[in-house]
């Protein structure tokens, strides 16, 4: 008999076992560094905290920001002490834009293409890990070129002037910002100014209107009427109305009000329709809250509150820049998010717990005009190398809202609401002059706290759309006293611009 023990284990077993287990080590290990150098090596790359972007933001010269005609936004020049100090042409474009202060960091586009802008954006993963172990090399910044055209951004500006609001204006075939204005804004060159900066920031910071909040973005805001457009996306694309629909107790509930669990939603702003039931287009073009309300109802929470994600509410856009999710109820409900039938009626004409930033009201305007396809908004276009390399970014879909057949039913009805013999009662201000002009005015009530913001949306030409647009003045009154002539200007102006 041999003289091992029985049961014990032989050692070529052992071994084996050994090696099966290091062999998974390393696997795993191979794994973690090809997820990490790989899949999220742009992620590392873009992430303030890595220290490689650090040090290029200590030691590169960043590359420029330009606008869609290749005008010079933001460059960079040899400050007193020596140092790297950006330069900014126009301060209409601070709040998108932003800064890079050797002080307090960088915001807005600065941040987002940071990576890009300093030359680590197209460093492959194998370049990125083998710098750490060499001397640092010369970086390669990169030129930013955006789709904003500084002639139509300026235009936006001046037309809002010293009013607080904000103006999106999109290409609705694309997605492409073509003006993104937020008032007030601040002079991005201000802060970076080592003498200046520290207390041009203070006073930001304190200033009661906030100009360091980009309010297209990230201010949110009560939309009032123009939410019946999204109203209609839902009430049509569910096949809940047709445009035919009416509601008979509608007139008689224009002189009574119409009682939703002992809560009256009242309209009487459209006393020339009489004892006409209202049909789809009529109601929209007189916007009547009553009608909408009962749209709203028909629908129910969940399916109102699920259309309404379709056209990218309840989270965050998808964006260049960082944004806030615009909600049409702050949930806890059992329906949908909503409390009960009374949030959900007032909800469907704007009021209630909605609240909506000026980017996702203009994404509701251009998937009307884009025959009810959604596209990505897209603020930078391409990346420019010194050398001449272009690497540019496309347009990207989002998703199909609605058949184009229904966003035709739509867009007629917002033409309406402009041109109609009643529609231009509301909205005729927004009209582009020899052009067909589409859109939705808002007057959102803000619950005995001031007067209401005033709201308008809308694109063309009606047919073919060039561009579509948001505007929102805080407190401005009625959508057709302020918003409207606004977007009316803007159009016409960017129309004129042709391309």
């Amino acid at each position: 008999m041999s003289g091992t023990r029985r049961g014990a284990p032989p050692i070529r077993a052992s071994l084996l076992r050994v090696a099966l287990a290091l062999g998974l080590c390393y696997a795993s290990l191979g794994v973690g560094l090809s997820y990490w150098q790989v899949v999220r090596s742009d992620d590392l790359t873009r992430d303030p905290g890595n220290p490689l972007v650090q040090a290029a933001q200590r030691d590169a010269v960043p590359g420029r920001i330009l606008d869609a005609r290749g005008i010079v936004l933001a460059d960079s020049v040899r400050a007193p002490d020596g140092g790297i100090q950006r330069r900014y042409r126009d301060a209409t474009l601070g709040p998108v834009i932003g800064y890079r202060s050797r002080i307090f960091g960088t915001a807005g586009l600065e941040l987002a293409e940071d990576a890009t802008l300093v030359g680590l954006g197209t460093e492959s993963p194998v370049d990125l890990l083998l710098r750490k172990f060499r001397s640092a090399g010369p970086y390669h910044p990169q030129d930013v070129v955006l789709s904003i055209d500084l002639r139509l951004q300026r235009q936006a500006a001046q037309l809002l002037g010293s009013r607080r609001g904000a103006i999106v204006a999109l290409d609705p075939a694309t997605g492409r910002v073509l003006a993104m204005v937020s008032t007030p804004g601040y002079d991005p060159n201000a802060i970076v100014d080592p003498e200046t900066g520290a207390a041009a920031f203070a006073r930001l910071r304190a200033d009661p209107n906030s100009p360091l909040l980009d309010r297209a973005t990230q201010g949110l805001y009560v939309p009032g009427s123009v939410l019946k457009v999204v109203t209609s996306v839902a009430g049509l694309g569910s096949g809940t109305i047709s445009p035919a629909t009416t509601f008979p107790d509608q007139p008689g509930e224009e002189e009574s009000g119409f009682l939703v669990q002992g809560y009256r939603v009242r309209d009487g702003h459209h006393p020339f329709t009489g004892d006409l039931a209202l049909d789809y287009r009529q109601a929209l073009e007189v916007s009547c809250n009553i009608y909408f309300a009962h749209v709203g109802l028909e629908l129910g929470g969940e399916a109102f509150a699920d259309w309404a994600s379709r056209l990218g509410f309840g989270a965050a856009i998808p964006f260049d820049l960082p944004t806030a999710a615009s909600q049409v109820t702050n949930g806890g409900g059992p329906d949908g998010g909503f409390k009960d039938r009374v949030e959900l009626a007032n909800a469907a004409y704007g009021q209630a717990e909605t609240v909506v930033t000026p980017l996702q009201m203009a994404l509701v305007a251009a998937t009307v005009a884009n025959g009810g396809v959604l596209m990505r908004p897209q603020l930078v276009t391409e990346t420019r190398e010194a050398g001449g390399a272009r690497h540019p970014r496309d347009p990207q879909t989002w998703s199909r809202v609605i058949d184009s057949g229904t966003a035709n039913v739509i867009a007629g009805a917002m033409q309406q609401a402009v041109e109609g013999q009643w529609g231009r009662l509301f909205a005729g201000a927004a009209k582009v002059p020899g052009v067909p002009t589409a859109g939705k005015t808002g007057t959102a009530q803000l619950g005995g706290s001031g007067e209401p913001h005033s709201w308008f949306i809308g694109f063309a030409p009606a047919q073919g759309p060039r561009i579509a647009v948001a505007v929102l003045v805080e407190q401005g009154g009625s959508g057709a006293s302020q918003a409207a002539p606004i977007a009316g200007q803007l159009m016409t102006y960017a129309l004129s611009l042709g391309g």
